[in-house]
């Protein structure tokens, strides 16, 4: 039995999700892939690129963390706005 148009589904995958998947998948990519950081120079104030590389990422990662949930956040008020429920 086909869906009618009040019964259908917003997609599960929508470019919102998308960017909050790459927020969340490119802190991982950039920490795992050794190879692209595993040197010392350049060195900022003394510290070995390694290190302050690794540390930057902490708080790139922070800030990529809160910029999903945010996008999230918007997205199920969104969804929950277009079934006919109250958004919070």
């Amino acid at each position: 039995m086909p869906a009618t148009p009040e019964e259908a589904r917003p997609p599960v995958v929508t470019p919102v999700r998308v960017v909050i998947a790459l927020c969340l998948v490119a802190p991982f990519v950039a920490t795992l892939w050794v190879g692209s950081y595993a040197k010392t120079d350049p060195a900022f104030i003394g510290i070995p690129f390694f290190y302050w590389y690794q540390m930057l990422w902490v708080l790139i990662s922070t800030a990529l963390t809160m910029l999903a949930y945010q996008l999230w956040q918007r997205d199920q008020r969104s969804r929950k706005a277009a079934k006919g429920g109250a958004a919070k």
